[in-house]
């Protein structure tokens, strides 16, 4: 990989950090590790960010626009396609429909869609027009829809066709909007989405937004519990576009123009979001959108449109280098130069696969987490420094603490603990939850992650395990305590607990232990149909153990991790 300006940058940084330090170098700590704080800095120079106030993401995105008819979307299946100047004059034109619809800033919004060229257009032109975004997977269940519009105070949604009927369900109104340029251009169901994309900028003036305002509620289970409305602001997103996806991009040879990205992370996942519907447009870049995963039509599309980026996730990773080990498919992958994973950590064997399999391909891992706007990590490999199997160096302007999670003491370089993150990109909090938001982060500004790491040597992350309850299924976070929740009103459970398991192929998959009530013959397949019926299919129990009783600390918190171990001797 050639060096770039930035890396030179980046290497003189060093340099001189390490002979700034008092004049003489400490042999027994890096330099942007510091025994006293127990801090680690970012080994990446700071990035200054934007000072006004009343500066909104989509202004800010937009102020890098680089404008004329290059496509800015594409359409993977049916080849339609928008340009930067169709979006941003869409994107204004809808937030002034909004407006005259009625929808008034700080309005929630719901959005209950799948990947789309359109969705960016929807979800840019709700935050310009100074109203809230929250977002749901479209196959979620009635009852997690209502839970979330309860929650969120959610007063209009954007939907598709087949999942309109949950929306009319709940009563809460919703607009129609198309997924495929070719076949809905002429259906009236999406008549007033058109009116809005193609409305009269001037009738309706902009409100008045701040960088401190906030932009969306993203749910996430954070460290522990339920399932909780994170509550990201114009100026996380600014940070995070400006941190993670501009600097990221910064770091290679080359225009961005020319870089062309893959798409098949769902748009309403902070990852996929902060990337396809904000982040990239600053960039100038393409990105081809695809409405779900099928490696097949991964291959054709990458060779199509001459990919260069792929974003994924785990198992996303491990169905393309299978693919790749056909010849005629790995010869379609050649355009490739970055594959990168993110959401939950890659396996050993996975990487060792991949890099044996599509050598040209750099490969990185990322961290971030909904709370902290996707802003944590990033990899960085050069031409003589290589580590895949790290989750990055820290971002520019982030700051880290890694503790012993049993005394709360702060811990060097090679050692293990809780990671606490700290900087531009960490939330504003938990929605209407102050003690979730006050045990999340501390008074400092450090946000306690509950995941497990150390630092290597030179600066590197390495994700080694999690505190926290959240399993990761795919990509996808679930909240064990929502699954409870559902199974503890069974009439024959009389108690329940669920826990993440490792599985190759999924990362973890969820496991209901359960306690039946007396004389009941419950079997497994009827647990996970009861779960089934009411759940979103990424949050259904994969499996199901039958015990007498569930482990339990003083306090009543359920040990999880006694749960893993009862499973694992089993196995």
């Amino acid at each position: 990989m050639a060096m770039t300006t930035l890396t030179k940058k980046f290497n003189n940084h060093i340099s001189q950090k390490q002979s700034t330090q008092d004049g003489t170098p400490d042999h027994k700590y890096p330099w942007w590790f510091s025994p006293e704080t127990g801090i680690y800095c970012s080994k990446h120079p700071e990035i200054t960010l934007p000072t006004n106030h009343f500066l909104d993401v989509v202004t800010f995105i937009f102020s890098h626009q680089h404008t004329g008819v290059s496509p800015a979307l594409i359409d993977s299946s049916s080849g339609s396609s928008l340009s930067y100047s169709q979006l941003y004059s869409f994107v204004k034109s809808f937030a002034s429909g909004l407006r005259q619809m009625g929808i008034s800033q700080g309005d929630v919004v719901l959005f209950l869609l799948p990947n789309s060229i359109y969705y960016p257009i929807v979800f840019l032109g709700v935050l310009y027009a100074g109203a809230i975004v929250t977002t749901m997977n479209p196959l979620s269940s009635v009852e997690e829809i209502k839970k979330q519009v309860g929650d969120s105070k959610a007063c209009h949604a954007f939907t598709g066709l087949e999942y309109v009927g949950k929306l009319q369900a709940l009563g809460v109104p919703a607009v129609l909007v198309p997924e495929n340029a070719v076949l809905d251009s002429k259906n009236e169901a999406f008549s007033v989405f058109y009116k809005l994309v193609n409305g009269n900028v001037g009738l309706a003036p902009r409100p008045v937004i701040r960088q401190q305002d906030t932009a969306a509620i993203m749910y996430s289970s954070g460290t522990t519990g339920a399932s909780k409305g994170v509550v990201i602001t114009h100026r996380n997103f600014i940070a995070a576009v400006e941190l993670f996806v501009r600097f990221e991009a910064s770091q290679y040879e080359g225009s961005s123009l020319s870089d062309v990205y893959l798409d098949v992370l769902p748009l309403f996942h902070i990852y996929g979001l902060l990337l396809f519907v904000m982040g990239l447009f600053s960039l100038g870049s393409r990105i081809v959108v695809m409405k779900k995963f099928d490696v097949s039509e991964v291959v054709k599309a990458i060779e199509k449109y001459k990919v260069t980026h792929f974003p994924v996730v785990p198992p996303i990773l491990t169905a393309l280098t299978a693919k790749a080990k056909d010849g005629l498919a790995k010869q379609s992958l050649k355009s490739l130069k970055q594959v990168s994973s993110g959401a939950a950590p890659l396996s050993a064997k996975s990487i060792e696969d991949f890099v044996r399999t599509l050598p040209h391909v750099d490969l990185i891992q990322g961290y971030g987490m909904t709370e902290t706007t996707a802003v944590g990590t990033r990899g960085f490999n050069t031409e003589s420094l290589k580590k895949p199997s790290s989750i990055g160096l820290l971002a520019p302007n982030m700051q880290a603490k890694v503790v012993d999670w049993k005394t709360g003491s702060p811990l060097p370089p090679t050692s293990s603990g809780e990671l606490w993150l700290r900087g531009p990109g960490i939330m504003n909090g938990y929605l209407n939850n102050a003690d979730a938001t006050m045990s999340t982060i501390d008074e400092e500004g450090w946000l306690h992650t509950g995941d497990i790491v150390y630092f290597d040597e030179d600066g590197y992350l390495y994700l080694q395990d999690r505190l926290k309850d959240a399993i990761k299924y795919k990509g996808f976070q679930i909240a064990p305590a929502d699954l409870e929740g559902v199974l503890i009103n069974h009439p024959e459970i009389l108690d329940v607990a669920v826990a993440g398991v490792v599985d190759e192929e999924s990362g973890e998959i969820p496991v209901a232990f359960v306690v039946r009530k007396h004389g009941s013959r419950i079997l497994e397949d009827n647990v996970m149909d009861f779960v089934a019926a009411q759940v979103a299919p990424y949050k259904k129990v994969r499996k199901v153990v039958f015990t007498d009783s569930i482990p339990k600390s003083a306090a009543g918190k359920i040990l999880r991790r006694e749960l893993r171990k009862v499973l694992t001797s089993r196995l």
